[in-house]
């Protein structure tokens, strides 16, 4: 039987978390044949298919299953108990930190974020994955994302740290031409016009639809979608309105065709926040990572500094 090590069950816990060959390369950050070269070991060790195929993913076997709790436990000690014991030193640190980012998330904390880790720690890599709420605690719990970006809603507990960035508000996206231009809008022209809704599970709309039920406002709803991209296209070629938050809006306004406005109510204001699990808080290269984004980020809405 062939010697298993550390390395064939980092590849397992990959594989456990990703449910895909190319998954696991990219959280590893190898290439794909050898994770194929990797489980073939595994499975030659096991005496068994650890995992199969069923359409787009790879599911485990019931010998795989066993295998789960006492992997992940294992690697869980190594990183907590052996990897945080090791100093991180940035700029001789070769690393992928996998964040959690929506697509605007991206936009908003991405360019200032990858332009300082190139200057201070250039081995060290970044991947962006979008879960939606139920799915990134488990990533989170179970090591697969280091760290999440954003607004958060139903992440709590004991096992999970927060720290708020920044907030922001919300505004009214409209064509440049509505009104004839006019920067006010009216409760009536809110309420009589057609609008253009994203519907995100857990994202900073919910806060908003909460909002408008308590003040008992009921708008026309031409169009609900889970994309924020389809939006800008949409609203700059009719009459409709998309209340977005503000740094959504100062984005799109810069498309071309569309401005957005101050909305005739008072919205609420939305945390945007660094977000990540008890099992990561000791880690030193994940500290040196929050205290990056401390300092890029917090009481600084980056949006606001990009013209």
């Amino acid at each position: 039987m062939e010697k298993l090590d550390l390395n064939l069950l980092r590849v397992l816990e990959a594989l456990f978390t990703q449910n895909s060959v190319s998954g696991a390369a990219r959280a590893l950050g190898v290439s794909q044949p050898s994770v194929s070269l990797a489980l073939r070991r595994l499975r030659a060790h096991f005496g068994d298919e650890l995992f199969v195929r069923q359409g787009a993913r790879m599911e485990p076997t019931l010998v795989a299953q066993r295998l789960l709790e006492p992997v992940m436990n294992v690697m869980a000690s190594v990183r907590s108990e052996i990897v945080a014991a090791s100093p991180f030193d940035p700029a001789q640190a070769e690393r992928c930190f996998t964040l959690n980012l929506s697509d605007l998330g991206e936009l908003t904390f991405l360019p200032d974020l990858m332009t300082s880790m190139q200057e201070r720690a250039p081995g060290v890599s970044v991947r962006s994955i979008s879960l939606p709420p139920a799915e990134l605690r488990r990533a989170l719990a179970d090591g697969s994302v280091d760290l999440a970006l954003g607004f958060f809603k139903g992440l709590d507990g004991d096992n999970f740290f927060t720290q708020t960035l920044f907030e922001q508000g919300f505004v009214c996206l409209v064509r440049t031409g509505w009104k004839n231009g006019s920067q006010v809008m009216t409760l009536q022209d809110f309420l009589s016009a057609d609008h253009a809704v994203v519907e995100q599970e857990g994202r900073s709309q919910e806060v908003l639809e909460q909002r408008l039920r308590a003040m008992g406002l009921r708008r026309r709803t031409l169009l609900r979608s889970p994309h924020f991209m389809t939006v800008p296209l949409l609203v700059a070629r009719s009459d409709m309105i998309a209340t977005v938050p503000w740094g959504v809006g100062r984005i799109f306004s810069r498309l071309g065709g569309l401005r957005f406005v101050t909305p005739p109510f008072d919205t609420p204001r939305i945390a945007l926040q660094q977000l990540w699990h008890r099992r990561n808080h000791h880690d030193p290269g994940l500290v040196w990572l929050r205290r990056l984004i401390a300092d890029l980020f917090r009481g600084r809405d980056p949006m606001g500094d990009r013209d």
